[in-house]
């Protein structure tokens, strides 16, 4: 099982951008599905996570400012964000737990990370 994570960038801000992850390889289930970030010389933390039923969780310095959603025909999550802020520069990556055969029990899988950064 692999996630891929597409969507990083630059932006200036208070602008937006749109991360996405997708899944392949075997994959019988997903339950929760999030996404974390590290910023230079900090530790990685949860920024929003959903769960299969679609119920959201945030972080709060996040709140009212992202929205994640999830696609599960597809097996992919996404993240919107908005009004952007300098201490949202970070690798953002791609989190999800998943059974990937009825021999194996639930795993926790991780996208290599992609690159957000804020900055005028």
């Amino acid at each position: 099982v692999h996630l891929m994570e597409s969507g990083g960038g630059m932006v200036q801000p208070g602008g937006s951008l749109r991360l996405s992850c997708a899944t392949s390889g075997s994959v019988l289930a997903i339950t929760t599905m999030g996404w974390y970030r590290q910023a230079p010389g900090k530790l990685r933390e949860p920024v929003a996570s959903i769960t299969r039923d679609g119920t959201p969780n945030y972080e709060d310095s996040v709140k009212g400012r992202f929205t994640i959603s999830r696609d599960n025909t597809k097996n992919t999550v996404s993240m919107q964000m908005t009004s952007l802020r300098p201490e949202d520069t970070a690798v953002y990556y791609c989190n999800a737990i998943i059974k990937p055969n009825w021999e194996s029990g639930l795993r926790d899988y991780w996208g290599q990370g992609t690159q957000v950064t804020v900055a005028s």
